[in-house]
């Protein structure tokens, strides 16, 4: 019987002479990189023939690599990172990324927040530190192409551990900054301990003009009555091409809350891989989505109860203006020992022109008997009565469709516990509405 042979595109060439180039001179273990790289190399870029990547097939929109970004000196880092303003009304523990690497020296370690450790994951990966067993710690993650990707060339993050109550807001802020197209690939593990709390803030910007490609993974692993709220936001370069991955561990009678608002790139691809590991687990999964012209933003998650009496609710809204494309895939897998399960999963969108595009794929998988869940989507147009009513009362056409948009979204938003990141989040949106203008 004939072997059939895979036809490797000129971008899949590409990433296997960079990493046959690259994993010698890469911190850690080159055999857990190379298992890391097989596992994509034996089927290439996922395309639109793959289930999970139907509609973002990366095997067509990912025409060639970007070459990976070296470390930048002190200088150009300061630069770059004096150019965000994500977040910048809010206290917080700033910990910066520039280019895809840690600027160590913006950190003060000896000032830390009480119950808060760093450690430079490029020292940990070089000294084989005992907290890296503790990554990958959510299955489904495993055998996604665009998860070992990162894990095979993986070059920087950091790891952090939480104990007890947090107060300060830790600040991830990635800063692509170079303005010649760049790869980067970030690894950032969180290890929430037992009873602790924390809100973790995350923002990647980029210049505008270059066509980056990064591709960060954030792995959340909290314990046992645990207090977590994560707020990310994307406001890559406008010809970025971003692909992102959340990996989340939960423990039992522990609560987590997330939100990640897309305000920017040209392609986006955000994943969530979420398991409920412990009982009485809460978790709130929302999603953002402001996309205009040619953009095309992807939201997919996976959500496992593998425990008894957890709850979930993902709640997903886009706005879509000009020929824009919104992607949403969610599934819900309830296995049958999960009993008392309660799930549920919402996708709407907003079309504010006709050329618009939303692709839509909620699931449930379920295999126990005693379980609430449910799923829905929708997709429209605004609505043509609230327009008049408002109108009616003197607001302009723009300021009416504004506040009717601004509402939609806020529902998203409102979740958000941190009132400085949440009107920051609100003025993104503010922002956004008036460039249409």
């Amino acid at each position: 019987m004939a072997q059939l042979t895979l036809m490797r595109t000129p971008t899949e060439t590409a990433l296997v002479q960079a990493f046959d180039a690259a994993k010698a001179t890469l911190p850690g273990d080159v055999e857990s990189r190379a298992k890391a790289f097989e596992i994509f190399n034996r089927n290439g870029l996922p395309h639109r023939r793959v289930e999970e990547f139907k509609y973002t097939d990366l095997r067509a929109l990912m025409r060639e690599i970007a070459p990976f970004a070296v470390k930048p000196s002190a200088s150009d880092a300061a630069a770059a990172l004096a150019k965000t303003t994500a977040f910048a009304g809010t206290e917080a523990l700033d910990v910066p990324f520039v280019n895809g690497h840690f600027v160590r020296d913006a950190v003060k370690f000896d000032a830390l927040p009480e119950g808060v450790e760093i450690v430079p994951l490029a020292e940990a990966l070089a000294s084989g530190h005992e907290w890296l067993a503790r990554l990958s710690p959510v299955a489904w993650a495993k055998d996604n192409p665009v998860y070992q990707l990162n894990s095979s060339f993986m070059a920087d993050g950091v790891m952090l551990r939480i104990v007890g109550a947090v107060e300060t807001p830790i600040h991830l802020r990635f800063m692509t900054g170079s303005e010649t197209a760049v790869a980067t690939a970030t690894r950032i593990l969180i290890l929430v301990e037992d009873g602790a709390s924390v809100t973790l803030l995350e923002s990647h910007e980029g210049t505008n003009g270059a066509a980056h490609q990064p591709n960060d993974v954030v792995e959340l692993i909290a314990g046992d009555r645990t207090n977590v709220h994560h707020v990310r936001l994307n406001r890559e370069g406008d010809q970025t091409l971003a692909l992102s991955t959340l990996a989340l561990k939960l423990g039992g009678d522990a609560y987590f809350n997330s939100i990640n608002v897309v305000a920017g790139s040209s392609i986006s691809r955000h994943q969530v891989f979420a398991m409920l590991n412990g009982e009485n687990s809460k978790a709130q999964i929302n999603g953002v989505s402001m996309i205009k012209g040619g953009q095309h933003a992807d939201s997919t998650l996976i959500v496992e109860h593998a425990a008894p009496h957890c709850e979930s609710r993902e709640l997903f809204k886009t706005v879509i203006d000009g020929e824009a494309t919104g992607v949403f895939q969610g599934k819900i897998i309830v296995p049958h020992h999960a009993q008392k399960t309660d799930g549920r999963m919402m996708s709407a969108a907003l079309l504010l022109s006709e050329g618009g595009t939303m692709n839509n794929k909620p699931e449930l998988e379920i295999f126990a008997d005693d379980v609430q869940c449910a799923h829905g989507a929708t997709c429209g147009q605004l609505d043509d009565d609230l327009l008049f009513y408002l109108m009616a009362r003197g607001l302009p056409r723009m300021e009416a469709e504004r506040l009717l948009v601004q509402a939609f979204l806020g529902e998203a938003i409102e979740f958000v516990d941190n009132e400085a990141a949440r009107d920051g989040l609100i003025a993104i949106a503010e922002d956004w509405l008036k460039a249409r203008v």
